[in-house]
């Protein structure tokens, strides 16, 4: 798959490298979660000029140090004494920046943490002595987010504040989705575009995996999941494991728990047995960035009314098939996972359209607010029936006093005009900002991806 997006990060690499040659040496730090296209930025960036590549592998620091000197020197030309310690070669590293303006990057580098923990004072020390004079474009990346955010953000660590400039990867937004779907599977359906987004969250790699081998319909991607030697049936662990270490086990508990539908702190306890999980809850959303919590639109901080949800999408289709099905993987029963996923598409998929829109309105740059609306404890019509009070998406835009009320629906058949109408009223005369605004009420579906 050719390359896609990230224009506006090449930009910012590119600008880093020219103040690193003409003014004195900068830090880029590119953060992301696993397989969000880091490697491929940085190759980019840099693909029409010669750079100095450091993969930090998991090995002994002599090892690695001697595979760096080689490296070097392959690249540049330029001699460099045998040394089995990290903090000489850096500081050959930014010596050799005062004679020659060169991009040096460092991928994985949160592996250092391994490796020998004190090689980040070894940076922090040489950096600071030579950044002013000398003219390295250095580049560091890493797919643990947490610890990356750590070693940068977190006042107790050296490199605390070190970065000059900081690039964290998104997934690929839905208008790169769809012009990914034009290039490469001209007439595709819109249920074709909402599958790729439902299996692969817009994460580069995953949709390349698809791409790569023409998987570009519905039936084609559920087939390419469903198989033996498909990488997307190990990668949720994989991901996760990279992330939490050894003690991950509450953390998988937690999140099978919000894929299953428990989505507020009571019931996941409950779920899980009564304890406590207040703070692992707080780790999931403020540390690793893989859960957030969703309150009403214009509720206040501290509102009771709050909702957990997996931020993650192909984490959130992860653990609610490939996980919750692994009993049938280990005795190699990829037909009936894929019968599973067959059979509930529709109705999974109709929640991750919602998604969908959300994200859409977003990229449009015409809203002030995006969010739903929910009241747990409904209403009564005019019939005296008790309704569940919930609104999907409510939209207020940037230019007009206008709130756009909107129902997602794969099918528009189905949209009911009359009660959401219904609904909208109850929410009215629950939010004073909604009565301040003229309401539209419409509904989104399929047809309008």
């Amino acid at each position: 798959m050719k390359f896609y997006d990230r224009e506006e990060q090449l930009a910012m690499l590119h600008e880093m490298r020219e103040l690193s040659y003409n003014g004195y040496s900068r830090l880029t730090v590119v953060t992301g979660r696993r397989r969000i296209g880091k490697t491929t930025l940085i190759k980019e960036a840099y693909k029409d000029e010669p750079y100095v590549y450091l993969f930090v592998g998991r090995k002994s620091e002599s090892v690695l140090c001697g595979e760096f000197c080689e490296e070097y020197q392959e690249k540049t030309g330029v001699f460099v004494p045998p040394m089995s310690a990290f903090r000489d070669v850096f500081r050959f590293l930014m010596e050799e920046g005062k004679r020659r303006k060169y991009t040096l990057v460092f991928d994985e580098f949160q592996n250092f943490l391994e490796i020998n923990p004190s090689i980040y004072s070894d940076i922090q020390n040489w950096w600071d002595k030579y950044q002013k004079e000398s003219h390295v474009n250095m580049v560091v990346s890493g797919s643990v987010y947490s610890l990356m955010e750590k070693l940068f953000k977190n006042r107790k660590e050296p490199l605390y504040g070190r970065q000059d400039s900081t690039i964290k990867l998104q997934a690929f937004p839905t208008s790169v989705l769809k012009q990914i779907m034009e290039d490469n599977a001209s007439g595709y359906s819109n249920d074709d575009l909402l599958a790729l987004y439902t299996f692969t969250g817009g994460i580069p790699k995953y949709v390349e995996l698809f791409i790569d081998v023409k998987a570009t319909t519905c039936g084609k991607m559920i087939a390419k999941i469903c198989k033996e030697d498909s990488p997307l049936i190990e990668e949720g662990r994989k991901l996760l494991v990279q992330e939490f270490g050894k003690k991950y086990a509450t953390y998988f508990s937690i999140l099978q728990a919000i894929s299953m539908g428990y989505n507020t702190q009571a019931s996941i306890e409950d779920y899980l047995g009564g304890k406590s999980l207040g703070g692992q809850l707080l780790k999931l959303e403020d540390t690793y960035d893989l859960i957030r919590k969703v309150r009403p639109i214009w509720a206040k901080p501290k509102t009771q009314t709050v909702r957990y949800e997996i931020s993650d999408i192909f984490l959130r289709f992860w653990f609610r098939y490939v996980e919750k099905n692994q009993r049938l993987i280990e005795i190699g029963q990829y037909p009936a996972l894929r019968r599973i996923i067959e059979d509930d598409y529709e109705t999974y998929s109709g929640d991750v359209l919602e998604r969908y829109f959300k994200l859409k309105l977003v990229e449009s740059m015409e809203y002030h607010d995006i969010g739903g609306w929910w009241d747990p404890k409904g209403y009564t019509d005019k019939d005296g029936h008790h309704q569940q009070a919930e609104l999907d998406i409510v939209a207020l835009r940037l230019k007009e006093n206008v709130l756009d009320v909107i129902e997602v629906k794969r099918n528009p058949d189905k949209f009911d005009k009359v009660l959401l109408q219904e609904k909208a009223a109850y929410f009215s005369s629950k939010e004073k900002q909604a009565r301040k605004n003229k309401i539209i009420f419409s509904s989104l579906s399929m047809d309008d991806m």
